[in-house]
């Protein structure tokens, strides 16, 4: 390819493809490297041309997260809330528990002061009719007793108080916590079970294809096939030969295999990634419906 026939931006961009290219092992350039490229060019035309027609870089790029969210990652937040509201709500029965518990041991030292008050009343009567000093002074230092388990108690009831105060803000602040992360959840449940609903006829249609057609297949070959599925998280096991190359895993497939392939004689597999490889003759004519 001659750059020197185009100009210098658009040779700019091609180069910026080929290393797209290259970085993520494609033998060839191709339109998403070129777009790509001249999406991160400065002062790219593309981005003139979507604003031009009220659209944005971002707003795209956003739209297409929120569809990856929306169809990937919807069922994930749903039991990310679900478990995030019961560890809250276990929280706060944890802190009402505490409240009751502070709340029983100021019932205790109330109980406690009212007990000394009646041993202070009733060492005070029974001074009046001692008629030894030693009786007296061992009454006075009993009274006195009294006197300190009570000030004791007032102020261990004083510090509960503040105590229960603290953890009456922390409740209120976990139950308005929980009420958010409901109302979040019923709104991503509400979201899910639209999808579900949307997709549930046509998902179980294609369950029962996928059932019918397992009925078919040697048990040896399934148990591989399964295993392949299981190592990839898009769950491609079986892809085509496209330009030369694994459909999956990009690597170059030589020619000689690829004759194989296309014979139909055996299973082939990809030595880099473990894929089941089909020509795309054979991949193009296989539909569902």
């Amino acid at each position: 390819m001659n750059l020197g026939n185009f100009t210098i931006k658009a040779a700019e961009a091609i180069q910026a493809a080929q290393q797209l290219a290259i970085n993520s092992q494609n033998p060839n350039i191709e339109t998403e490297h070129i777009l790509k490229a001249l999406l991160e060019q400065e002062d790219s035309p593309v981005e003139y041309l979507l604003k031009k027609n009220n659209v944005t870089v971002n707003l795209v790029e956003s739209k297409l997260d929120e569809l990856k969210i929306l169809k990937g990652e919807l069922p994930m937040e749903v039991a990310d809330l679900e478990d995030e509201i019961l560890g809250l709500h276990a929280r706060q029965t944890r802190v009402e528990e505490e409240i009751n518990g502070v709340t029983e041991f100021i019932e205790q030292r109330k109980n406690a002061i009212k007990e000394a008050e009646a041993l202070v009343k009733k060492y005070e009567k029974q001074s009046t009719n001692v008629k030894h000093n030693r009786e007296f002074e061992a009454i006075n230092k009993e009274v006195e007793m009294q006197q300190l388990e009570m000030k004791l108690a007032e102020k261990h009831i004083k510090d509960a108080t503040e105590e229960i105060a603290e953890k009456a803000i922390l409740l209120e602040k976990a139950k308005k916590n929980i009420g958010a992360k409901e109302g979040v959840l019923a709104n991503k449940k509400g979201e899910l079970e639209k999808i579900i609903a949307a997709n549930e006829k046509e998902e179980r249609h294609f369950n029962k294809m996928a059932n019918d057609a397992r009925e078919h297949v040697d048990e040896r070959l399934l148990a591989g096939y399964d295993k392949i599925r299981k190592s990839y998280r898009n769950g491609l096991a079986v892809v085509p030969v496209e330009r030369d190359a694994c459909g999956g895993c990009f690597n170059a497939i030589p020619p000689q295999k690829q004759s194989e392939i296309r014979q139909h004689k055996k299973v082939m597999i990809c030595e880099n990634c473990g894929r089941i490889l089909v020509d795309e003759e054979l991949n193009s004519k296989v539909s569902i419906s």
